[in-house]
């Protein structure tokens, strides 16, 4: 689509929206009464500003007041993964899951892929989470195959590859490497296994300049594959997804309307640093309008390389939540696993936060009683200082224990960050 097309699609679908929003949403219906707005008067995306943003506690506080729909026309149940409070329950009818499918083959074709691809899901497809919904049906829509092999057993993973050759991986982008290591370790030929590109999950794999980050140069030197960046979210029930010149996330702008805000709540200029809002079209059980995420991402406008005009989001630097003070210094969680990710003796880590008995901000490695020796602590102190300026406490315990802590049985995802 043109960008003209894009805005009319948007408009239309954003009246739509607030009609259906006033005629079924409980939330909506009081929140428009009680701030006297009147919805015949938002005609177009530029007019959202006068409505008030929806946050993470608005869901909190009156999830099933959201609802649209009556609980016998739900077929899916999912929750959000609860990283920094209690999970939401998100409610999908048979239209959105629908929606869903659309959604993540058009992200598939987006990163290339095509019907003649098969995809190995390296996620759980259970335990309420959408996004392993998601993929399977966006490649059954796309007509491609796929493999659900789940999370971890680096052995089946590899069984699985050898079996039915995938042509691309769908994983939490940290697994990567130990899927190398258990392939270098076994005598297995991943390098002519046929996968072609990985799409990332989770995690972010490039730094805000679009270059590699560690972790992201960690895969591509011991393996020639494509990574695929990816940001979604259960609220959104949508994906940005990364096109071959891996410049950002596309917008799929049939599905949501982006903005960008900055702390004020005005949208950001081109290439600045906001945080993400969504509004989302096309939702049947849980619509959201100007949704703040929570999440910090740089914001692109100008038409991609590719030919997509869509709007795109670079890496997620951030959380809003999970902003650090640590020794005087503001620090993401990403920016720390950077630095780990460089070290490759460390296969597992941990990264807990605390509050002192000042009400200051603590940080703590934990890492595997293997690696503790003068000389390693020496490094990574070292590392930490050259890159973020201060060093968190190290803490060595047993590998079966950090592996407990990271992998839980009742996660979705490894916890590699924690607070406490």
């Amino acid at each position: 689509m043109t960008s003209a097309e894009i805005t009319a699609l948007q408009n239309r679908k954003l009246q739509e929206l607030l009609q259906y929003l006033s005629a079924r949403s409980p939330y909506y219906q009081e929140l428009f009464r009680e701030r006297d707005i009147d919805i015949s008067t938002i005609r177009t995306t530029a007019d959202l500003s006068r409505l008030p943003f929806t946050t993470k506690d608005d869901l909190a506080r009156n999830n099933d007041a959201f609802l649209c729909v009556a609980k016998s026309d739900i077929t899916d149940f999912v929750t959000t993964s609860g990283t920094l409070s209690d999970p939401v329950a998100f409610y999908l009818t048979d239209a959105d899951v629908d929606r869903l499918a659309h959604n993540e083959a058009e992200s598939f074709r987006c990163a290339g892929g095509t019907a003649g691809d098969i995809y190995q899901l390296m996620t759980t497809i259970d335990k309420r989470f959408m996004a392993g919904l998601a993929y399977w049906m966006g490649a059954r829509k796309m007509g491609a195959g796929i493999i659900r092999v789940g999370p971890g057993a680096p052995f089946l993973q590899w069984e699985s590859i050898l079996r039915f050759s995938p042509t691309v991986l769908i994983a939490i982008p940290s697994f990567i490497p130990k899927l190398i290591d258990y392939a270098e370790a076994n005598d297995i030929d991943f390098r002519s296994s046929g996968v072609k590109s990985v799409i990332c999950i989770g995690e972010p794999i490039r730094n805000p300049d679009f270059s590699l980050n560690e972790l992201g140069k960690r895969i591509t030197s011991k393996w020639d594959i494509r990574l695929y960046s990816t940001y979604a979210s259960t609220e959104m029930g949508a994906a940005f997804t990364e096109c071959e010149q891996g410049r950002g996330g596309h917008l799929n702008p049939d599905l949501l309307i982006l903005e960008v805000v900055d702390e004020n709540g005005n949208e950001v200029n081109e290439g600045e640093l906001g945080e993400v809002v969504v509004t989302t079209l096309g939702v049947e059980g849980m619509p959201l309008i100007r949704y703040k995420t929570g999440d910090l991402c740089h914001v692109y406008h100008a038409p991609c390389a590719c030919g997509r005009v869509s709007t795109r989001l670079g890496p997620v630097v951030g959380r809003k939540q999970q902003m650090i003070k640590f020794k005087g210094t503001t620090i993401f969680p990403p920016a720390l696993f950077d630095v780990l990710d460089m070290v490759r003796e460390i296969d597992l880590y941990q990264v807990v936060i605390s509050k002192n008995e000042y009400g200051n901000d603590d940080i703590t490695i934990l890492l595997s009683m293997q690696l503790q020796s003068v000389s390693f602590r020496e490094k990574l102190h070292s590392l930490f200082k050259s890159r973020l300026r201060v060093t968190p406490a190290l803490q060595f315990i047993t590998a079966e224990e950090l592996s407990f802590r990271i992998y839980k049985q009742e996660k979705r995802k490894p916890e590699k960050l924690v607070y406490i």
